[in-house]
């Protein structure tokens, strides 16, 4: 299964993937729009900082998902045939167990709609927003 790897080595921290992140997942998919004129939300990707060095932590897609063992309402999945972990906002219940569970810190809360959010991979594109929009390559979407 492919997914996001981040090369601290080149990262920059300029925060365009968790830019591109939020546009992505928003109801316009406009810049603007997504910041000027509708809800606030957090992107599912966060640069990390610590002095020099900076990456983009993203959802790993566990084999064996610790979110998705302890939701109490079936939100958190795993697709036996893609492996991608994902929420389904319709079921969540916002008791936050996920959130705990994360030994990554990557699932979100979305105090606004009561749910989480988490990295999707962007199902709808070919390569995930957050690595189309890294202007150094710093994000790699690929199988390993």
């Amino acid at each position: 299964m492919k997914k996001v790897y981040a090369r601290e080595d080149v990262c920059i921290g300029c925060r365009l993937c968790e830019i591109a992140c939020i546009v992505e997942h928003s109801i316009s998919k406009d810049i603007i729009r997504a910041f000027k004129q509708e809800e606030k939300r957090p992107a599912r990707n966060v640069v990390e900082e610590c002095g020099p060095v900076s990456f983009s932590v993203h959802c790993r897609h566990c084999d064996e998902p610790p979110c998705v063992q302890v939701c109490i309402s079936g939100a958190m999945v795993k697709d036996p045939r893609t492996g991608r972990v994902r929420n389904i906002p319709e079921k969540c219940v916002g008791c936050w167990s996920c959130v705990m569970a994360c030994p990554y810190g990557v699932i979100k809360r979305d105090t606004n709609q009561g749910k989480v959010i988490k990295c999707d991979l962007c199902p709808d594109r070919d390569l995930p927003a957050c690595v189309s929009a890294c202007p150094n390559e710093a994000l790699l979407y690929e199988e390993r």
